[in-house]
């Protein structure tokens, strides 16, 4: 059985906090106990994703869209999508700068992840959190 929840929040910083009490209390309700490497793992990634559509993927007046989705296996799916068409990128981050990490944590915790496309849509950042 698939449980997926979507929601749309305003590119806004408090989004980030709003984004990751959701999609925590979504997955506990579905079964991840709170103290779980899955949830913890699907809430970090979840913030910095969504960290990256309020920093780089903002268009004005547009909102953007996070979905979280709890496969049959327990694996958690996450997707962030924006309107900005731009891919992100993995870079090198030097030891002093205070940002520029997002994507090699994703790297590095996620099981997958990638970019979708959307044409004049924007993109869709997924990634997959093994159980």
């Amino acid at each position: 059985m698939l449980r997926r929840h979507a929601f749309r929040l305003p590119p806004h910083p408090a989004s980030v906090s709003l984004a990751r009490i959701r999609v925590s209390d979504h997955l506990a309700e579905w079964g991840h106990a709170q103290e779980s490497r899955t949830l913890h793992d699907a809430v970090l990634l979840v913030s910095e994703l969504v960290t990256n559509a309020v920093c780089h993927g903002v268009v004005p007046g547009r909102d953007f869209e996070v979905a979280v989705t709890v496969l049959a296996d327990g694996d958690c799916f996450i997707e962030v999508s924006d309107e900005s068409p731009t891919t992100p990128e993995l870079r090198e981050a030097d030891p002093w700068q205070e940002n520029g990490r997002g994507l090699r944590l994703l790297d590095e915790l996620a099981e997958a992840w990638g970019v979708w496309q959307r044409g004049r849509h924007g993109k869709t950042v997924w990634a997959l959190v093994r159980k």
